[in-house]
């Protein structure tokens, strides 16, 4: 049979490639950009962060209108917002000019989760989402990855703001391409009738015919559901350790550890590559998992638990001398976050029965996993500030995490169903 579904995951993981890219493209640049700017380690934090105030702003929006217009034209819209404001950090005269290119980036940005979710629940089979969703979730580990093995030659060539006009390029590259090929299993074109029966067929595999023709759950109703929260905490605990490592980590190889921006390029790299192989594994694995009991049962919430347990070897970090157990420790945390991040995002697809809610419910997963990611970044310039250490940094990431597998564990045990008419008796009714 025809797998042309393939390119679905090509484009998911693009998309994210060059979303985690540009946002990991100022944790190499700062170097310069402070000692040209004069910044402190408060005013980095800050700066660090500024993107997730715009991206927790808009994120939802963006599921809304993912839900009414589509993934195509919001993706699409999204992308190209977000390369431009990349583009235009490279011509920054100052701390403003770049948190404005960096709010407006973070508002571009905040059309990924929703859009990307609201696709695979489109187009991908109920029994492979889990690999689907690592291969959207690994491109956000393959992008810094990326991003570090050529941002210190970028910079050592022709300076920090090209760094910035080069991955703006790259996003208006991915646009076109989106543009031009995708469309919904539906009608694309490009697609067998053979592999469009068998999408359409199983991407709802066990949530009954009358629950997917309900009319959708407004976001308040959806709010009220149990799981939801427990799934959006646990992804909140994970997020801390994830923005803590995408935006301090060079910092602290290179000012802790006395790398080189070339060396603090490949060390950062390398975590990040194992991740991508991890993430993909660990989700295949949790596929197969379910395969009996299905994955409406809630059981990938046990791997994501022991992914966070993994993670949670961020604690020994202050305890390590050498380089390379660090970067052993580090790989192995940074390979666990990254793991929670994709079961997370594709345990919200398994407990969710209207699949026209999808967009909405991922944008509140968002919103609120990102609203210890935006402290993150803040809370850590002000620790090295105060303390002159890393340390608790790294001790508040780890404490998080626990945390986090206790909510996952106790809160994520129901459907998120919200009890609705069916569309048409509802239309009929002449209600709005």
């Amino acid at each position: 049979m025809s797998y042309r579904r393939v390119w679905i995951a090509v484009f998911l993981f693009t998309l994210a490639l060059i979303n985690y890219m540009d946002r990991i493209t100022l944790s190499f640049a700062i170097g310069p950009i402070s000692r040209e700017f004069g910044l402190g380690d408060v005013a980095k934090g800050y700066l660090f962060s500024s993107f997730l105030w715009a991206y927790a702003g808009f994120v939802i929006p963006m599921g809304l209108l993912a839900d009414r217009f589509g993934s195509k034209k919001v993706a699409a819209w999204g992308m190209g917002i977000w390369s431009l404001a990349t583009a235009l950090t490279g011509l920054s005269v100052g701390y403003v000019w770049l948190l404005a290119t960096r709010l407006v980036m973070g508002g571009g940005e905040s059309c990924t989760n929703p859009s990307g979710a609201k696709v695979i629940r489109e187009w991908i089979p109920a029994g492979e989402r889990g690999m689907f969703a690592a291969a959207f979730n690994t491109g956000a580990y393959a992008g810094p990855a990326f991003c570090a093995l050529v941002a210190g030659a970028i910079i050592g060539a022709w300076g920090w703001r090209s760094l910035f006009f080069i991955a703006g390029g790259v996003g208006f590259i991915w646009l076109a391409a989106w543009v031009w090929f995708y469309d919904r299993p539906e009608v694309a074109r490009w697609l067998s009738e053979k592999e469009r029966r068998k999408i359409l067929t199983e991407r709802n595999a066990g949530v009954k015919e009358s629950e997917t023709a309900a009319r959708p759950a407004g976001l308040w109703r959806l709010m009220g559901t149990t799981s939801l929260w427990g799934v959006t905490l646990s992804q909140s605990c994970n997020t801390y350790s994830q923005y803590l490592f995408l935006t301090w980590l060079p910092s602290y190889l290179q000012n802790v550890k006395h790398l080189t921006l070339m060396k603090t390029g490949i060390y950062t790299a390398v975590p990040y590559i194992v991740a991508v192989l991890v993430c993909l594994g660990m989700a295949r694995l949790s596929d197969r998992l379910l395969a009996r009991s299905g994955p409406a049962s809630g059981r990938r919430r046990n791997l994501i638990a022991f992914s966070m347990v993994l993670a949670a070897v961020v604690l020994a970090v202050p305890f390590i001398d050498k380089v390379w157990v660090l970067i052993v420790v580090i790989c192995l945390a940074i390979s666990g976050v990254a793991t929670t991040t994709a079961l997370n995002q594709a345990l919200v697809n398994d407990l969710l029965v209207n699949p026209k809610d999808i967009a909405k419910a991922m944008a509140f997963f968002v919103i609120g996993s990102n609203l210890f990611a935006l402290l993150a970044p803040i809370v850590t310039g002000y620790v090295i500030s105060l303390t002159g250490s890393y340390d608790w940094a790294f001790g508040i990431a780890g404490i998080l995490l626990v945390l986090g597998v206790i909510v996952d564990l106790t809160l994520t045990r129901k459907p998120i169903s919200v009890q609705m008419a069916p569309a048409a008796s509802f239309s009929a009714s002449g209600a709005s």
